[in-house]
């Protein structure tokens, strides 16, 4: 045994000397990782990083020229002071990171309008270097992307109409009603045609409260037992009831429901809040629907009256794209146009099919003729879908 305070073994001595090497290495370990750590922290510039190193206060380099809209700034200390680096649009900061270390960078990105600034190189009186930002294709149109605040006029202006039509709607509902109390079916037939229009003009809004869609509108097609199916209620049972049946059997408690649901959807239109987005993406959507199912098959299939339920749609769909136009043309002008372009041409294919005594029975249009239309109407909706992203609301 080795005595307290005596010799330490050779085996001792060899553990000693491995420890001690062992610590030398993970501080030159430590001295090296923090070596390249600081090397590694210092990018090369690119075209998306322009790289400003700061030494003896000047920075390299001292003049810069970029594009507007956003650029990334990578800062490189190689001063032995801690520091600071900003953009100035004369005295107003408009980017800066602070305290960068010797030896370290920072990076950050800056979203710059054109014009001229200066950047800041190490202390404060340090003489200060140019940053110059030039006009670009891509900051411009960014900049004519109008504000959400630019929204708000249309926005009013669109729950106006969407009360208005809300109320007609309700009105007109009123006037079956009562007709088919009274058991007038000549009467019941005018009140369905003008009930329909301004429930077709806001249909855009009114689907997206599924509950009361499929009660007012729903098509007997997509019920499992058609025309007897207990979920045929709304407008299409009143019509199979006055166009098919000939009669008004069973209509009143139907016509009850319909006033009801309608009021009901007056009121959740009246506290629905619609994001600006809403307005194209539901125009579109509607448009893409009616030409693939509506105008290729017809949804009125006992009165016949399709066309005067395109010509809703279409009013009501214009009338949504009338409100978007002023904010949305000077972001968009080509796609403004477009839509302008299309509608037209959907309109002008509408009337092509009107005769002297108004809208011929569905039925009675060649497929050819609906084939056309519908490709019309799917390039409005084509239009209208590609709005949201070209005025920044995607």
């Amino acid at each position: 045994m080795t005595q307290s305070g005596g010799p330490a073994s050779p085996s001792s001595q060899r553990w000693m000397k491995l420890a001690v090497v062992g610590s030398a290495g993970l501080v030159i370990a430590g001295g090296l990782a923090f070596y390249y750590a600081s090397k590694g922290n210092r990018p090369d510039a690119s075209a998306d990083n322009i790289v400003v190193t700061i030494k003896d206060g000047t920075c390299t380099p001292n003049a810069i020229t970029v594009p507007a809209g956003r650029s990334t700034f990578t800062i490189v200390n190689s001063s032995d002071r801690a520091l600071e680096w900003e953009i100035l649009d004369g005295v107003m900061v408009v980017e800066e990171r602070e305290n960068i270390v010797p030896g370290f960078s920072q990076t950050l990105q800056a979203k710059l309008k054109a014009g001229d600034y200066e950047i800041t190189c190490g202390l404060l009186n340090s003489p200060r270097g140019t940053l110059h930002v030039t006009p670009s294709a891509e900051a411009d149109a960014e900049a004519a992307k109008p504000a959400l605040m630019a929204y708000l006029g249309p926005l009013a202006e669109f729950q106006v109409f969407l009360a208005m039509q809300a109320n007609a709607l309700v009105k007109g509902v009123q006037a079956l009603d009562e007709a088919i109390k009274a058991g007038d079916i000549e009467k019941a037939r005018e009140a369905y045609q003008k009930a329909r229009a301004p429930y077709k003009q806001i249909e855009p809004m009114a689907d997206l409260f599924a509950d009361l869609h499929n009660a007012i509108d729903p098509v007997a097609d997509y019920l499992e037992k058609r025309e007897e199916d207990p979920g045929f209620t709304g407008f299409h049972r009143i019509e199979y009831g006055l166009y098919s049946a000939n009669n008004l059997d069973g209509l009143a408690p139907v016509s009850a429901r319909l006033l009801a649901d309608v009021t009901a959807l007056k009121d959740r239109l009246r506290g629905l809040r619609i994001p600006p987005e809403q307005i194209a993406k539901g125009a579109a959507r509607l448009l893409s629907a009616t030409a693939e199912t509506t105008i290729i098959v017809g949804e009125e299939h006992y009165a016949k009256t399709d066309l005067a339920d395109i010509e809703a749609n279409l009013a009501g769909v214009s009338r949504m794209m009338a409100l978007l136009k002023p904010v949305a043309t000077p972001a968009a002008p080509q796609v403004v146009a477009d839509i302008d372009s299309r509608m037209a041409d959907a309109d002008s294919a509408l009337k092509a099919l009107r005769g002297p005594d108004g809208y011929p029975p569905f039925d009675s249009v060649d497929a050819e003729s609906r084939k056309s239309f519908a490709q019309r109407v799917q390039a409005l909706a084509q239009a209208i879908g590609k709005l949201n992203a070209a005025v920044g609301l995607e």
